[in-house]
């Protein structure tokens, strides 16, 4: 403590920086772990009601639910989706990449690049302060040569440089750490969208082919004994 106590009174001028960089930092790790929270739907609930308002009121019902909805999927990708509707499954998919490239991937590489840059930052300024510090510490060490305790004295201003380093580098490693995380859940998030755009698509066509909501596969076990029937008579 003693040791940490004199490199914040002597190195003030580069302990005070990164400590409120590693701050800030920290704080920007917590802001985009709870946008990740806010940016996630459940898919199959989320289709379910979807389904439900496209058979029960139309599409244009399902276009409000979703708009309703605070999840990035339906309320960015499932809304583009369901406005170029109308126009077939070719302008529901282009509407939607348009949506996915546009607005969804810039969401959520928010805060991603100054994350990244603080943690390189932190890293050499403290590399910068080690530097200075150190060649403070020889400076004295070449005035105090003829002194035979002058090395030995100048031992714990080495050790005090040192710790310029050791807080860049506890700075950049746990946010270098949450940046490969976060890269890595938006990557996972971009297939989930891409799964849960094909399904908005099945379902349009769904609906738009059984407008009264009747599942032809049912018509068609219902169809099978009546057939049947007529065969043998």
């Amino acid at each position: 403590m003693e040791a940490v106590e004199k490199f914040y009174k002597n190195e003030w001028f580069f302990a005070i920086p990164m400590t409120l960089m590693t701050f800030i930092a920290f704080a920007l790790v917590i802001w985009r772990w709870l946008l990740n929270l806010n940016s996630n739907s459940n898919l199959d609930t989320l289709l379910a009601d979807v389904q439900a308002n496209l058979k029960e009121k139309g599409p244009k019902a399902a276009l409000n639910f979703c708009r309703e909805e605070k999840g990035l999927i339906p309320s960015l990708l499932y809304v583009a989706g369901l406005e170029a509707a109308e126009q077939g499954v070719a302008a529901m998919r282009r509407s939607m990449a348009s949506a996915v490239e546009l607005e969804i991937l810039p969401r959520l590489n928010f805060l991603l690049a100054p994350i990244l840059a603080i943690a390189k930052i932190s890293t050499m300024v403290g590399l910068l302060g080690t530097v200075i510090s150190m060649i403070s510490t020889f400076n004295n060490i070449s005035k105090d040569s003829g002194n035979p305790g002058g090395v030995t004295s100048s031992a714990g201003s080495i050790g005090l440089a040192l710790f310029a380093t050791a807080l860049g580098l506890l700075t950049a490693i746990p946010l270098v750490f949450c940046h490969v995380l976060f890269k890595a859940w938006i990557t996972k998030f971009e297939i989930k969208m891409k799964i849960a755009s094909q399904k908005l698509i099945t379902l349009v066509l769904h609906v738009k082919n059984n407008p009264d909501g009747v599942d032809e596969n049912e018509d068609e076990e219902e169809d099978a004994p009546k057939k049947r029937d007529a065969k043998l008579r």
